[in-house]
């Protein structure tokens, strides 16, 4: 925000040297001096804090939304930055919003805010419907992405009832080839309105609500030019829907979306090329024919009427479980048992032990293994009491190239080449 000429006034530069003081404070030392003009500095600080704040008043502006009407508010740049009437608003400044009920974090729950972007004005569009008939108040608050000024603004909401005939007849279109922000503004609206007046010939249409797609459930576009968001758009008029709309939203048409052809269109869509309609997303209200009261259900006094054909038991059989439980459990137990003792003597009672081996084999099997077992003996006894010296490139730690030769930790010219099997 701008600096007031009253702040500037009141910086420490433009206070009256203090007046000479007797006290015993200046008597004390450095430390109380150095406490005293921390305290003037504070004091000019605040001075200049208190000027600024009453020098800057709140913007307030009081806008007339009526009930069942859309209400459209722009939130303009050159409104927050207070610019000359004859000083443009430069292209590069940003500036966003932040909306809210007085009193409340957000906004109320018939009102929107919408922005496409820091260099686009902002939104507040919605309709009030009978419960928000009344006062309320909108505070914004604008931030200068660039300079970091802040500036509010009040805008005073009184809600009342629309002038003129009711408008029971009530169509919705879906626009494809625009987004919220490009329909908001008023020439779009009334464009909009002018070539549905084509399709809609009697009567005068108003519009009543306009809801982006997105918060219909609709899918951010790809970023491909051409591709917009959508815009649903719900006009009303107090004369009956035209036979061309009525054929749009017949069955026959419906059938036809349904099987991804156009619908039926008896007249010239006097809407294209500057919006594109989804024809099949065309919906008609008619709020001129009351709707049925729902009846409602007379409470009884809890007890059923006699059924013929609903016949339930009178008592329950008394049954025994015990013989299931019994099967349940001793068939399995009495077959783990029958794998176990079957295994037992699988593994103890069919082994045929070393005697019987030794009978059954021959004799002449039995010298040759035996003359085997003592060729083994034989041959390491012989090889524990050899004393004849290794050759040295058999020895570890001999380098061929040197020569050199370097004690081993252990003789393995004593270790037999055969060790013992046990």
């Amino acid at each position: 925000m701008g600096k007031d000429p009253a702040a500037q006034d009141a910086s420490p530069s433009a206070l009256p040297p203090p007046l000479p003081c007797s006290c015993p404070c200046h008597s004390q030392g450095p430390s109380a001096g150095a406490a005293m003009a921390a305290a003037l500095v504070w004091t000019a600080l605040l001075v200049g804090l208190l000027a600024g704040l009453a020098g800057t008043e709140l913007q307030q502006t009081t806008l007339h939304p009526l009930v069942g009407r859309v209400f459209v508010h722009t939130l303009d740049h050159a409104t927050f930055l207070r610019l000359p009437e004859n000083v443009a608003v430069p292209p590069s400044v940003r500036i966003t919003y932040h909306a809210h009920l007085q009193g409340h974090p957000d906004l109320p729950r018939w009102l929107r805010y919408t922005q496409r972007s820091p260099h686009h004005p902002g939104f507040l569009y919605g309709t009030a419907t009978p419960e928000d008939h009344g006062r309320q108040v909108i505070e914004v608050v604008a931030y200068n992405r660039d300079s970091f000024e802040t500036t509010r603004q009040r805008l005073v909401l009184l809600i009342g009832d629309p002038e003129g005939p009711l408008l029971p007849h009530q169509a919705e279109f879906l626009v494809q080839s625009h987004d919220v922000e490009e329909v908001l503004p008023s020439t779009p609206a009334g464009r909009f309105l002018t070539a549905l007046g084509g399709l809609w010939e009697s009567g005068e249409l108003q519009l009543i609500n306009i809801t982006s797609a997105l918060d219909r459930g609709g899918r951010v576009p790809l970023p491909i030019e051409g591709r917009k968001e959508g815009v649903y758009v719900k006009v009303g008029s107090a004369s009956p829907f035209s036979t061309c709309l009525k054929m749009v939203a017949s069955p026959d048409s419906q059938a036809r979306c349904a099987q991804g052809q156009p619908p039926l269109l008896s007249c010239y869509d006097t809407l294209a090329p500057n919006f594109r309609v989804a024809w099949c997303n065309v919906s008609l209200v008619d709020k001129s024919v009351p709707e049925p009261v729902d009846e409602m259900p007379t409470p009884g006094d809890g007890i059923l009427e006699h059924d013929p054909f609903f016949c339930p038991p009178t008592e329950a059989t008394a049954r025994d479980f015990l013989t299931d439980a019994l099967v349940t459990l001793l068939v399995p137990l009495l077959v783990a048992l029958l794998l176990t003792l079957l295994l037992a003597y699988v593994m103890c009672c069919r082994r045929e032990g070393r005697l019987k081996r030794d009978l059954v084999t021959s004799d002449i099997q039995m010298v040759h293994h035996g003359t085997i077992r003592g060729n083994t003996e034989e041959l390491r006894q012989m090889a524990a009491s050899r004393e004849v010296p290794r050759p040295l490139s058999t020895l570890p730690m001999f380098n061929m190239r040197t020569g050199e030769r370097l004690p081993p930790r252990v003789d393995s010219a004593q270790v037999p080449l055969i060790l013992d099997q046990h």
